[in-house]
Formats: C-alpha cells, sequence, structure tokens
C-alpha cells in the first residue's frame, strides 16, 4: 500500500519560537577565533605591547646619544640618572645626598638617562643594546624548537617502534647531561661568549618541544582522517605535513612561547656567573653582574637592568599564557 502525503502534512519549523539550532556554525575562521579571544585578554595585550615596545627601543634606543656600549669617560663614572623634563621635579636630577654629582664631574650639560657605571659607560647604550641579546637568545630558541624540537618529535611520534625507541633513548642522554656541564665544556672549548650559549641551546633547548609534539603525534596518528589518508595511499611526509602537523601548530606556538623566558634567563644567569658574555660586552646578565657588585653604594646600576629583564621574562610569560586560552580555552579550565 503507497502513501500519498498531502501538502499540509508537513509545516516548517519557526526557529522564533525557541527552536535552537545546535548546528550554528561560526562564519569566523579559526585564525580570526583566536586573535578575537586573545585580544579579550586583557593582560596578555598589555604583555604584548611591552614586548613590542621593548624590541623598539632595543632597536632605536642606543642611537639616540652619541656613547656606544664601550665607550668609556672615566670622568663621568658611577654618575646617577638624569633626565630632561623629571630634574625639573627633583626626580632624576644628578644628585645624591645634595651634591650634584655632574657639577662635581664637570659633566654640567650632560645627560645619561640611566646613569654611569664605574667605568663611565652609559648605561642606557648598554642596557639597550645588551637588551638585543636577550631579544637574539628569544627568537633563537623558538627558532630551535621550531625546527629541531617540532621535527624531531613528529619523527619519534609518528613513526612509533624502534624508530621511537631510539630517539627517545638519545633524548634520555641529553636530558641526563646537567647544563652547567655542557656550557663549561663549551667554554672550555670555545671562548666565553654568545657562540657558546648558542651551541649550548642548539644541543638541550629543544628536549621539551619534541617531548610535547611526541605526544601529539601519537595521539593524532590513531585518529580517523590519518588511517583514512593512509587506506588512500598517502605517504607519510605528506601525511606529516598536512594532517598532523597543522592539528598541533598551535600547541607548538604556546610551547614555544613558553620556552623564550628560559632561554632569556639562562642567557643571564651564565652572564652573571661569568660563563656568558664578556666585558666589554654588554648583556642584561652581564650589567646585572657588574650593578651587583655596586649594589649597596650605586642602587640604580643593577635596578635598571634587573627591571627590563623581569618585564621581558614576565610579558612572555604572560603572553604565552594567553596563546594558550586563546587557541584551546578549554585549558583554561583544567
Amino acid at each position: 500500500m503507497a502513501f500519498i502525503f498531502k501538502e499540509d502534512d508537513f509545516a516548517f519549523a519557526n526557529k522564533g519560537e525557541g527552536i535552537n539550532d545546535s548546528y550554528d556554525i561560526s562564519k569566523e575562521s579559526f585564525a580570526k577565533d583566536v586573535f578575537t579571544r586573545f585580544m579579550k585578554n586583557k593582560g596578555a595585550v598589555i604583555s604584548l605591547v611591552c614586548i613590542v615596545i621593548i624590541i623598539l627601543m632595543a632597536v632605536f634606543a642606543p642611537y639616540i646619544n652619541e656613547h656606544t656600549y664601550k665607550s668609556m669617560i672615566i670622568e663621568h663614572a658611577s654618575l646617577p640618572p638624569k633626565i630632561p623634563i623629571l630634574e625639573k621635579l627633583g626626580i632624576c636630577d644628578g644628585i645624591t645626598e645634595g651634591v650634584d654629582m655632574y657639577e662635581k664631574a664637570g659633566a654640567d650639560g650632560s645627560y645619561y638617562l640611566f646613569g654611569t657605571d664605574t667605568l663611565g659607560r652609559d648605561l642606557w647604550t648598554r642596557t639597550w643594546v645588551g637588551t638585543r641579546v636577550s631579544l637574539y637568545i628569544a627568537g633563537l630558541a623558538m627558532l630551535i624548537d621550531m625546527i629541531i624540537g617540532m621535527s624531531f618529535g613528529l619523527v619519534s611520534g609518528f613513526f612509533g617502534g624502534k624508530v621511537d625507541l631510539v630517539m627517545q633513548r638519545f633524548i634520555e642522554i641529553l636530558s641526563g647531561i646537567p647544563n652547567m656541564v655542557i656550557v663549561t665544556l663549551l667554554v672550555l672549548v670555545l671562548k666565553p661568549g654568545i657562540l657558546s650559549i648558542t651551541v649550548a641551546l642548539l644541543i638541550k633547548g629543544w628536549i621539551g618541544m619534541s617531548r610535547v609534539v611526541r605526544a601529539q603525534a601519537l595521539k593524532l596518528k590513531e585518529q580517523e582522517f590519518i588511517l583514512a589518508s593512509k587506506t588512500l595511499g598517502t605517504g607519510n611526509a605528506n601525511i606529516i605535513l598536512d594532517e598532523v602537523l597543522p592539528n598541533i601548530l598551535g600547541q607548538v606556538i604556546i610551547m614555544s612561547m613558553f620556552s623564550i623566558p628560559d632561554a632569556i634567563f639562562t642567557e643571564s644567569f651564565l652572564a652573571f656567573i661569568g660563563l656568558g658574555l664578556q666585558a666589554p660586552m654588554a648583556s642584561l646578565g652581564v650589567l646585572i653582574n657588574d650593578g651587583f657588585k655596586s649594589f649597596l653604594v650605586f642602587p640604580y646600576m643593577v635596578a635598571i637592568p634587573t627591571t627590563v629583564l623581569a618585564i621581558l621574562m614576565l610579558s612572555f610569560n604572560i603572553m604565552a599564557d594567553g596563546l594558550r586560552d586563546a587557541f584551546d580555552p578549554k585549558m583554561k579550565e583544567m
């Protein structure tokens, strides 16, 4: 018996009467969605602004006066900060305990915005030149994570088996060697400086990233869309690049951002203990080490580079946290 439908047997549902469409998919792209969530995080946005300002200062600030990071004027040694506008308010006026240090040193008309060190070198120029070193370390750490760590983790996690076994044993051997031992050996072979720190990061700086990427690859390779690609005869290289990598890119970016403060601190710590850059080269760690020797007498020498270093590291940490929440809002609830 055939069923005959009449015109009034069916009617269109009126969505205005409280019927929800559970399949309403946002028209925004994933990138725009991430950007929108990131911009709603005020702390992350402020941190990004601070990082941009520090980068601009590191690039342009050393050129606003005639001093270089290594030029010395012994007569101007240990002068406190003096800033043109603030000096009229009695702040940063170059006066210490009622004595005009600039007049005493014969430096009338000179302005050292961050003061000078014990050798008469301009701390303004040295601080921002030293910040360039920290930013170089930040970029290097991200590059190492994105190239070495990500590649190592993808290969180890995707192929698994004996390949994964051998690669993970290699990482365990590297992880068992203390960073200080590696840096000390490099200092014996190479001269203390930026090269030894760069090599040290190349040796161990990517291990954390590789473990995160490996864990993600192990989880994704058992998913249906990966198995479908294999069934259709897609090569392993194409599966890794076209299927696995796009799905872990968010975690890779987040992990890279979190590794930057660690790399900056490592460089500063090594410079502080004398295994990093050497005088007259400037880095924030070198400036903190030099200022620490005169901390009780001239506290500004250590306070200024420490403040810049703290703002830089804190900004990267907060921005990384904001990126994590933007890429995966569910992680904020965990």
